[in-house]
């Protein structure tokens, strides 16, 4: 609560009584949106998520060209039909404005808040709420990815890998210095696929986060991935797992890595060093291992 007793976003914490307004429509709007940022941060969602929704609805004002106060159910059926038709935005994109316009609306029309109020008496309306159960898509399907997307088949993990080590062959042998960032990218492929973890979860792996597996003693250090940056659900802290060894071979590919590769990179042991860039290298090093580049792949299916 605030300092007078309002809730994260209401109003009264963004206008001061009695001050009048230079530009009242801009300003107001700009207000409701801060306003509906701190009350997310309240929720714990995530800044970047916070961010993306502001952004969302931005975009609704300026293609409606109107304000909130303004708004209707069917501003935005025009909008969104126009991205699906012309701009063939995807379905799940499409969803997540509708649920940014939908959580927005929430906010600026509850009385909490007192939006309502302040619209009413400086431009003679209010906000309503323009997302309904029947303008809106329905989340039936728990996977929807594009059907085009599609996991490497055992024959291309192949001669991708393959392609990845004679990278780093070919550059080392020329006397160049770029075969240590190949080094690391192909561990960091080879990884991804032995653990089948996200991007992010990829990139954020650590020293530390492998461990003995007391049922998989052949694997040694490195029987167990433990993943700490997993995918979070809203307004929680990334979630957590672990993820046991399963090929023989990523033992060698690890222990090459942290004995050989990471420590010429003159890094400590206990400091993260992965590239933050893996779908741009995955289209990178697919292309030139003719993979049918017309097609997107995936090391990991559901990312």
């Amino acid at each position: 609560m605030g300092s007078n007793g309002s809730a994260p976003g209401a109003a009264r914490l963004q206008l001061v009584d009695g001050v009048p307004l230079l530009r009242p429509a801009e300003q107001v709007f700009d207000a409701m949106l801060d306003g509906w940022r701190n009350q997310q941060l309240a929720r714990n969602l995530a800044a970047s998520t916070v961010e993306g929704r502001r952004a969302t609805v931005r975009a609704f004002a300026t293609a409606a060209n109107a304000f909130p106060w303004q708004w209707a159910p069917q501003m935005l059926d025009e909008w969104l039909g126009d991205l699906r038709s012309i701009r063939h935005v995807k379905r799940t994109t499409i969803r997540s404005y509708q649920d940014a316009a939908r959580s927005f609306c929430q906010y600026v029309t509850d009385p909490a808040y007192d939006w309502a109020t302040q619209c009413e008496a400086r431009f003679g309306s209010h906000p309503i709420q323009v997302v309904h159960e029947w303008n809106t898509a329905v989340h039936v399907q728990e996977n929807e990815a594009d059907a085009a997307k599609r996991a490497f088949t055992l024959r291309e993990l192949h001669t991708f890998f393959a392609y990845c080590d004679e990278q780093v062959d070919r550059i080392r042998s020329f006397g160049r210095k770029g075969w240590l960032p190949a080094f690391r990218d192909a561990t960091l492929f080879k990884t991804a696929y032995a653990y089948g973890l996200r991007r992010n979860e990829t990139r954020m792996l650590d020293a530390t986060d492998f461990g003995r597996n007391p049922r998989g003693t052949e694997f040694g250090e490195y029987g167990v991935c433990y993943v700490r940056h997993g995918k979070a659900k809203k307004g929680s802290p990334p979630k957590r797992r672990s993820v046991l060894t399963v090929f023989g071979w990523t033992t060698d590919v690890l222990d090459e890595w942290f004995s050989e590769g990471r420590p010429l990179f003159g890094v400590g042991r206990h400091r993260n060093e992965q590239p933050t860039r893996e779908a741009a290298l995955l289209v990178e090093f697919r292309e030139p291992a003719d993979l049918q580049p017309e097609r997107r792949h995936t090391i990991r299916a559901d990312q």
